[in-house]
Formats: C-alpha cells, structure tokens, sequence
C-alpha cells in the first residue's frame, strides 16, 4: 500500500487528495471499489502537504458538491493520480506492449487490408514521437491512432453508439467515453446523451466498462449510417 496525492485542477481552483495509490487505480479503471477503501485522509485540500483544506464554497462552486466523498470521486475520475517511480516504469512498459498487441490485432493497412506487424508498429510510435501514457488504452488510441497515421496507414473497423447516462454517473464515465465522442447533448435533468464511435476490438470491453461505472444504468443503442 502507497499512500499518494491526487489532484485535479478546474475552474482556476486546485484540489488534492491523499489516496491509497492501488486502490485509486482501481476505482479509477471501473473496478467495484468504495472511496472509504480509497481516501486515506477525511478531507478536500488545496495543498495536502500543507493541510490545506478547500473550502465548501471552492468544492461547490467547481466541483458541484460539498460531500468529501463526492468530491473525492471526481478528482479520482477526472483528475490525475500520482504513481510511484517503479510502478510507473512497469505499467509504462506494459502500456506501451498493450498499445502495440492492440493495433496489430485491430488495425490494417487500408492499401492492402492486411495487419501491421508488431515490429512495424512500434517502430512508426517511436517515429511519430507517441506519447503513450498510463492510462487506459480506450481512453487514448482514438489520439494515438491520430498521430501514427501520417507515418504509418492504419484503418479499424469501429462501432457507433449512442448512450444515455444518467446524471450521477456522467463525471464516472467522462473519462471512458472522452476518446471515442463524437457528439454530445446535455438534458436539463443532467443526464447526457453521447455518440461514441468504438473500435470493433474493444466494444465488449467498453461496455463492460461503462456497465460498471454506472451500475448498469446506462442505456446503449447501436447507430447505424446512413
């Protein structure tokens, strides 16, 4: 167990947490935890190693709430989680691998239809300059994929959806559905409707993933062009 910070800086204020850095990253991937499992200090700070705690009117004000258990949440969700020097060198390693094992399997060359080879696709991320980070694959190949086309053709096939998430769970999922969205339209009772287009090769997982964020109440639909 690693105690670490997490932070998220919106609408100009800055608020940190004091995290237990496993559990954060679970919370964090959609994983059934509880933010009491999570938070190792009771409280919302502007600077934790200072023990300097935001005020009600700050967290209200941008991050719509004045529950420590809410507001912590958010900043898991939306914010950064700071990860200890050696796990983060593991996990970028297995990220980068990931990244890779993906577009080989998921992505062809649009010439030939035919895969790239795993060799051939690190080498166009190392050519590209791809800042792989550590994070979720589905939260970024959407920008990966982006960057490598002008050094490397790529085509996949993809999947558009359209979900309707309830209010409570829009801040969970922000980050899942961020780099697939295509379109969004917030409702008065602050649910969102969004249009996400998803590669083939990660649609179950996708779904998997949002399902547990919102507790299985988002509502999926699958659109069809044209």
């Amino acid at each position: 167990m690693t105690d670490v910070e997490a932070r998220i800086n919106i609408k100009g204020k800055r608020f940190e947490i004091l995290v237990d850095s496993d559990m954060a990253q679970k919370m964090k991937k959609g994983e059934g935890v509880n933010i009491s499992e999570v938070l190792q200090l009771d409280g919302i700070f502007t600077d934790v190693k200072k023990g300097e705690r935001a005020s009600q009117e700050d967290m209200k004000k941008s991050l719509g709430t004045e529950d420590i258990n809410e507001a912590a949440k958010k900043i898991i969700m939306q914010g950064d989680i700071q990860i200890p020097s050696d796990d983060r060198r593991k996990e970028q390693g297995e990220k980068v691998k990931q990244v890779i094992d993906f577009l080989a399997r998921n992505a062809v060359d649009p010439a030939t239809d035919r895969p790239h080879t795993p060799e051939r696709v690190e080498q166009a991320l190392k050519e590209a300059g791809v800042n792989i980070q550590n994070k979720p694959i589905d939260e970024q190949i959407g920008d990966i994929v982006k960057k490598l086309r002008p050094v490397l053709p790529l085509k996949m096939e993809t999947k558009k959806i359209k979900l309707t998430i309830p209010a409570q769970y829009t801040g969970n999922v922000f980050g899942l559905i961020g780099a697939y969205k295509e379109k969004e339209e917030w409702k008065d009772d602050g649910s969102l409707i969004a249009t996400v287009n998803v590669p083939i090769g990660m649609q179950m997982d996708f779904y998997d993933k949002i399902n547990s964020m919102t507790h299985g109440s988002v509502v999926s639909e699958e659109v069809q062009d044209g």
